[in-house]
């Protein structure tokens, strides 16, 4: 075994292991819905960070196409504080932050996860 796969030690090891799994079954665990905490798309918090495609996607899914429409002839930081504007109160998240989708109960658990189990 390599030495850079050793230090990377299950992401190596097993092939399936991901951390954005890891990271669903442990917000399913805690039952994390990030709107209901109060998460909210902010030109600070979310707009500014991602390209235009994305701030446009985001309003579209929202709101729909002709809303998006709206702002797409914007300079970023205009469209950044419309899209955020037009965002309240919509409960819409980046996809990586929303709630993950129940699906079966694994049949067990990462190495990590089993000791906290237990």
């Amino acid at each position: 075994m390599r030495r850079a796969d050793r230090q990377r030690g299950a992401r190596a090891v097993d092939p399936a292991w991901s951390s954005l799994d890891h990271a669903d079954r442990l917000a399913r665990a805690v039952e994390l819905d990030m709107a209901a905490v109060g998460w909210v798309p902010t030109v600070d918090t979310y707009l500014v960070r991602v390209t235009k495609a994305r701030i446009l996607d985001a309003v579209r899914e929202a709101k729909g196409a002709e809303t998006a429409q709206l702002i797409d002839h914007l300079r970023k930081p205009d469209m950044a504080r419309e899209a955020e504007r037009l965002l309240v109160g919509t409960g819409w998240l980046p996809e990586i932050l929303r709630a993950p989708e129940p699906g079966p109960e694994p049949e067990s658990l990462p190495g990590d996860l089993a000791q906290v189990a237990a």
